[in-house]
């Protein structure tokens, strides 16, 4: 096994194990940062907080007081009291929603929730907002509102002009990928491991996909009658292109006044709520955009809680990047014909040109660095050019819209075809963030890493910081009180995400869970170092071991595709059990099958670490194929390894595998109820000198490396007796 990029040498086994590998003490509250004067007020809001939580709670149907959430509850009410940030680690069980929601919503104060997954954002909207405002008996109702990013709601405009110029005109027109602004309902935001192939498709001369034409006339007729126009509250899933030809993005969208259905507007009605609501549920890549933005995408507000909080630091180096696909040259050409003069044909011919070249150099670079300051490298310098020649054409091709009049609103000339007027703004708009990510790449600083994203035929060329801190601390942390919140906070987070210059607070409340009586951590410290002859063989042996001890029930985690499909194929021959393999079927319906069949065994790579939820028997035990520590060659760590030096390992791949450990350990203990195993196939959690970093992100489990031990309680957890003796 190639050691992790930054692991000192000799680390695949370095020191014998302690004798008593279970001191850290996971229920230590750690408190860091200076507060800002936590004095009576602060008290007085904690207090009401606790006891606004315990009134709802005692409303609830088997409703209990749980120490952890009052903790975190009065926290966060002393926190937005002072105007202290805090990130606060509240282990699953605690119910962290309600204990934010509340000193939220009574602090009286102007709150957006931002969120990593639409799960978390409809149990905010259905069940936890509504539960606030009942139980807590305000005097006024509490406004609340979910806002989504615009191409979430259907385009009146779009619909019109499909009304006006025929479906099939305008199949050619539809726009390919807005990567500044990802979907909340994209299929990538649920399940990371089907990004590729989620992606929509780039625009094509071939016959739109049976079923496509029909679509688009359901989602008009559905235009007519709905009430949100969001894409969520349809019948029916349609197909990316369909929705697509009735949908704009940010880089297209005029904007209200310069839009003649701007007045009847789905997208600006849903802003509208959202500047009268106390609290507005988001989606965090809209939140990321909302910052790129310079601040113009959501309300105004005094207060942010990033749930989920695990992954902002990488969500915002999506948002506040830049992504240059061929698609979008070839989206823009063919808006752009029908709206500039003959004379300037030759230079959309030359943006079309560029887009094919642009492909042709990033297709046999995916995964890679690009345009490395200093490199001597053919392609960079071929690349370099075309993206300062193409910044060059892409001004000009502004120019040319604008003599065709589309720098002008729909009331100041067309007035005879104000659907003409539209698509000429919406063009130029497309065309003026071109020429804006083009002039970045162009101008990038050496604290941003150019990359190539995608596959071969679907190559996508980035821009991102290598580090968000600086940023964050700019744009976010000085005008605004946070609240960062997750089941599993990231080492070092304050740092990393530019906090450690503001008053901040840590906190880990843990969890209800009896972790200690109710499952067991086992590392099969025996197991043969990977890069020795039949380790494989060994790995895949104790793995069928613990599953037979375990009758099946179990969630095996890989970290590649290939070790999953390598271990499915080894144990699917030898195993009474039905057997799941991730890419068969859909990421739901195979949960829904793992669940139902109790004896059934789910393999899978990164995109089940988190997000599965599965209590009761038919999850009792986790195996971790190998620490989680990150590809050595991903483009943006390289960058920031880099930058980090010495300290590479521990700044950089240390943290990454300690979270993504911690989530994929997660998915064992869900109820109060639940029992089971979580075992590591990889002797270093048992015996490396880093050990202690990705132990003490674990729940506090029992521990063992005795294989015995493991089929004892496995056996006592499924026969419904006691825990073993602590």
């Amino acid at each position: 096994m190639p050691t992790p990029a930054g692991e000192p040498p000799g680390c695949e086994h370095h020191g014998r194990m302690d004798e008593d590998w279970d001191g850290v003490d996971f229920d230590e509250v750690d408190v860091i940062g200076a507060s800002a004067g936590s004095g009576t007020q602060a008290r007085d809001a904690g207090d009401e907080a606790v006891d606004g939580l315990d009134k709802i709670t005692a409303q609830m149907v088997g409703g209990e007081h749980r120490p952890e959430q009052q903790e975190m509850c009065r926290a966060v009410a002393e926190a937005l009291a002072t105007g202290t940030h805090l990130v606060v680690q509240a282990g699953t069980g605690t119910g962290k929603s309600l204990a934010y929601l509340v000193p939220a919503v009574l602090s009286g104060k102007k709150v957006v929730v931002a969120t990593a997954t639409k799960a978390l954002q409809d149990q905010l909207r259905d069940k936890d907002l509504p539960l606030v405002e009942s139980g807590l008996g305000l005097p006024v109702p509490l406004d609340y509102a979910v806002l989504k990013g615009r191409s979430n709601y259907i385009c009146r405009q779009r619909v019109a002009e499909v009304g006006s110029g025929g479906i099939q005109a305008e199949l050619g027109e539809q726009g390919a990928g807005r990567a500044d602004e990802p979907d909340w309902e994209a299929p990538e935001a649920r399940d990371p491991s089907v990004a590729s192939a989620a992606r929509p498709a780039e625009p094509s001369a071939v016959s739109p996909p049976e079923g496509v034409v029909e679509q688009v006339r359901e989602l008009v007729a559905w235009s007519q009658t709905s009430r949100t126009g969001d894409r969520a509250d349809l019948t029916f899933e349609p197909a990316d292109r369909a929705w697509n030809m009735l949908s704009v993005g940010p880089r297209e969208c005029p904007g209200a006044f310069n839009c003649p259905s701007g007045g009847s507007c789905f997208a600006e009605a849903a802003r509208d709520r959202a500047a009268v609501a106390d609290i507005v549920v988001v989606n965090t890549h809209l939140y990321g955009a909302h910052l790129a933005s310079g601040g113009v995408v959501l309300p105004e507000h005094e207060v942010v809680v990033f749930d989920e909080a695990h992954e902002l630091e990488e969500v915002m180096t999506s948002s506040l990047g830049v992504e240059l696909t061929p698609g979008r040259f070839r989206t823009l050409v063919t808006a752009a014909r029908p709206l500039v003069e003959t004379r300037d044909s030759d230079l959309l011919d030359s943006l079309a040109a560029a887009g094919d070249l642009l492909g042709t150099l990033l297709s046999d670079r995916a995964g890679q660095r690009v345009l490395r300051d200093g490199a001597e490298n053919a392609d960079d310098e071929d690349l370099s050019d075309l993206l300062a020649r193409t910044a060059d054409v892409s001004r000009r091709v502004i120019d040319a819209l604008r003599r065709g009049g589309a720098q002008r609103s729909f009331t100041a000339g067309d007035a005879d075809d104000p659907d003409k007027a539209s698509r000429k703004t919406r063009t130029l708009q497309a065309a003026a963030h071109l020429a804006e990510d083009l002039h970045r790449l162009v101008g990038r600083t050496d604290g941003e890493v150019a990359w190539v994203d995608g596959t071969r035929r679907n190559a996508r060329l980035r821009l991102s910081p290598i580090d968000v801190g600086p940023a964050l601390s700019g744009m976010l942390w000085g005008g605004i009180t946070s609240v960062l919140t997750s089941a599993t906070i990231p080492p070092r987070v304050v740092e990393r995400v530019g906090l450690d210059d503001f008053p901040t607070e840590e906190l880990n409340v843990g969890s209800p869970f009896d972790y200690r009586a109710h499952s067991l951590l086992y590392v099969a410290r025996h197991l043969p170092d990977r890069r020795a002859e039949g380790a494989e063989d060994a790995v895949f042996e104790e793995l069928g071991l613990l599953i037979e001890a375990a009758g099946g029930r179990t969630l095996a985690l890989f970290t590649s595709r290939r070790a999953t499909e390598a271990a499915a194929e080894a144990l699917a021959p030898e195993l009474p059990y039905a057997l799941l393999l991730q890419g068969d079927q859909p990421k739901g319906r195979l949960l829904e099958e793992f669940a139902s069949d109790e004896t059934s065994c789910l393999f899978a790579t990164l995109g089940f670490w988190q997000g599965v939820d599965i209590p009761g028997r038919a999850l009792s035990l986790v195996t971790i194929d190998r620490l989680p520590f990150p590809r050595p060659d991903d483009p943006l760590l390289q960058a920031r390894r880099d930058r980090a030096g010495a300290r590479a390992f521990s700044l950089v791949d240390l943290p990454r595998a300690a979270t993504l450990l911690a989530q994929g350990a997660g998915r064992l203990i869900r109820t109060t109820e639940d029992k089971g195993v979580v075992a590591v196939l990889d002797p270093r959690l048992a015996t490396a000198s880093y050990r202690g970093v990705l132990l003490e992100r674990l729940p506090p489990m029992r521990r063992s490396v005795d294989r015995s031990e493991v089929e004892s309680f496995l056996r006592r957890a499924l026969e419904g007796s006691d825990a073993p003796p602590q």
